[in-house]
């Protein structure tokens, strides 16, 4: 059984017991999280494709943690101007596990 759901702004294929990376959530560890955005569910019954969601189908999730990724650098550089410029960043993210697919 595998859930497609939608957070974020990205897609993700996920799986009962699965710990996945995704955009920062405002939810504190510990706490659980629902996802009613469900764009595809497969289960024993078949595979059902939502238009754009699939009705009743909801992903619960436990957060693990809140975090940030490693530091990226980025140059921006003018040529023959003398100008260039080292940006660093760093995005942050939630670490969930799925718990439970209902759909």
């Amino acid at each position: 059984m595998f859930a497609i759901i939608t957070t974020g702004g990205k897609q993700y294929k996920v799986t009962e017991g699965d710990i996945i990376f995704i955009e920062k959530l405002g939810a504190e560890e510990g706490s659980e999280v629902v996802f009613e955005q469900v764009n595809a569910i497969s289960n024993d019954n078949g595979f059902v494709a939502g238009t754009p969601t699939v009705e009743g189908a909801s992903v619960t999730a436990k957060v693990l943690a809140q975090g940030k990724n490693k530091k990226i650098y980025v140059m921006k550089y003018k040529a023959k101007k003398n100008e260039k410029k080292k940006i660093g960043h760093r995005q942050p993210y939630t670490k969930v596990q799925i718990e439970k697919i209902v759909g």
